[in-house]
C-alpha cells in the first residue's frame, strides 16, 4: 500500500499538478476537436468562406495602420485631435492618388503598352541571338560533347509555353474572381484603416481582456514585441523599395534605357521580397537592355549593380537594421517554403510572419524553461 501511494503522489506530482504536461494535454484536446471537426465539412466551410473574404482587406488595413500610425500619434501629440488627423490624411492621401492617376499612371500605362507591342520583336531578337549562338563552332563542339539538341529544346519550351497558357485561359474565371474580391477588399479597406487609426490604441487592451489575469503581463509583452517586429519590417521594406525604384530609374535615365519608369516601378514592386524580388525583376530589364545592344545590356548591368551596392551598403542598414534578426539563408527557405504553401501572398506574408512566430516560440521555450524545472536558473 506504501507503494501504491507512492506511486499515486508521484503521479500527481508529474502528471496532474505538472502545468507544463496540464498545457500539453490541453493542446492535444484541441487538436484532436480540430482533427474530428475538419471531417465535417460544413463547420469549418463558413469559416473558411469568412477568412477569405476578411483576410486581405485585414492585411491591407494593416499594413497601412502601420504607415500612418506614426504620423497620427506625432500629431495627437500636438494637442490635435485624432480624428481631424486621419480627416487630413486622408485627404492628404486623396491628392496623392489623384496625382498618380493624372500624371504617373498614364505615362506607366504608355509604356506597358509600348513594351507589350514590343514583345514579338524581342522574342524575334532573342530567338535569332540564340540561334546564332548555337550556330556557332564552340557551341557545336559543346553541344556534341555533351549530346546537346537546340531543336529539341525548342519544342520542349514550346510545349510548356503551350501548356501555361492553356492553363492560364483554363483558370481565366478564377482570375477574375481573384479581381473581383481583391476590388471589393480595396473598397472596404478605408473604412476598416478609419477605425484601426481611431480605435487602434483600445485593442490590445480589448483582446487581452480575454486572456487570464495571470498571464496579461506576458502577452501584452508578446503582442508589443510582435507589432514593433511587424511595424519595422513593413515601414522599411517599403521604403527600401521606393528607394530602389527611384534609384533605377535614374540610372534608366541616364544610360537611356527603354521603358525606364515600367522597370523601375516593377523592380521597386518586386523587391518588397527580399534576396528573389530583385532577382526576378532584373530579367524584364535584361531582356529590354540585351536586345538594344551589348553596349546598353553592360550599362544596365553597371546600373543595376551600384544600385544594389548602395541598397545592401547604405540604405538597408540605416533604414531596416538589424530588428528582425534573421538570417538571410533563414529567410530565402522561408520565402520559398512559404510561397509553395500559399502562393504570392505567403511570398509577401513570409518574413514578417517567421518574425511573429519566432517572437511567440520564442517567449513559449522560456516559460517553458521557467516552469518545466529542467533547466538551471540562471541569476
Amino acid at each position: 500500500m506504501r507503494n501504491t501511494g507512492a506511486w499515486s503522489e508521484r503521479f500527481k506530482l508529474l502528471v496532474i499538478h505538472n502545468k507544463f504536461v496540464f498545457f500539453l494535454l490541453f493542446l492535444l484536446l484541441i487538436g484532436l476537436n480540430i482533427l474530428v471537426l475538419t471531417k465535417i465539412k460544413f463547420v469549418f466551410t463558413p469559416l473558411t468562406v469568412l477568412l477569405k473574404t476578411v483576410l486581405l482587406p485585414l492585411i491591407l488595413s494593416g499594413v497601412f495602420y502601420y504607415l500612418l500610425s506614426p504620423i497620427v500619434y506625432y500629431l495627437e501629440s500636438k494637442k490635435l485631435k485624432r480624428v481631424y488627423t486621419i480627416i487630413i490624411l486622408y485627404l492628404i492621401i486623396i491628392g496623392v492618388i489623384a496625382l498618380l492617376l493624372t500624371i504617373v499612371i498614364p505615362l506607366i500605362r504608355e509604356q506597358i503598352i509600348g513594351l507589350i507591342q514590343n514583345i514579338p520583336t524581342y522574342a524575334r531578337v532573342i530567338n535569332q541571338q540564340f540561334e546564332h549562338l548555337m550556330g556557332s563552332q564552340l557551341m557545336n563542339q559543346l553541344a556534341s560533347s555533351i549530346d546537346f539538341n537546340s531543336e529539341k529544346l525548342m519544342d520542349t519550351i514550346s510545349q510548356k509555353a503551350t501548356s501555361i497558357l492553356n492553363h492560364s485561359l483554363s483558370s481565366l474565371s478564377g482570375f477574375l474572381g481573384a479581381v473581383t474580391e481583391t476590388i471589393l477588399a480595396i473598397v472596404t479597406v478605408p473604412f476598416i484603416l478609419f477605425y484601426l487609426l481611431l480605435e487602434g490604441k483600445r485593442l490590445p487592451s480589448y483582446i487581452l481582456s480575454f486572456a487570464p489575469l495571470a498571464i496579461r503581463d506576458s502577452a501584452y509583452n508578446v503582442m508589443k514585441e510582435m507589432s514593433h517586429q511587424i511595424s519595422s519590417y513593413i515601414r522599411g521594406q517599403i521604403i527600401v523599395s521606393f528607394c530602389i525604384g527611384f534609384l533605377l530609374f535614374i540610372g534608366y535615365q541616364v544610360i537611356g534605357l527603354d521603358f525606364s519608369l515600367v522597370l523601375a516601378v516593377t523592380a521597386a514592386c518586386t523587391s518588397i521580397v527580399p534576396y528573389l524580388g530583385p532577382a526576378i525583376a532584373i530579367t524584364p530589364a535584361l531582356v529590354v537592355a540585351s536586345v538594344t545592344s551589348p553596349v546598353m545590356l553592360l550599362k544596365m548591368i553597371v546600373i543595376w549593380t551600384i544600385v544594389q551596392l548602395i541598397e545592401g551598403k547604405f540604405i538597408s542598414p540605416q533604414i531596416m537594421g538589424k530588428s528582425l534578426h534573421i538570417h538571410p539563408v533563414t529567410i530565402i527557405f522561408v520565402i520559398l517554403t512559404a510561397g509553395n504553401l500559399f502562393g504570392v501572398l505567403g511570398i509577401i506574408l513570409a518574413v514578417p510572419g517567421y518574425a511573429v512566430l519566432k517572437v511567440f516560440i520564442s517567449h513559449l521555450f522560456l516559460w517553458f524553461k521557467a516552469k518545466s524545472g529542467l533547466y538551471e536558473v540562471q541569476d
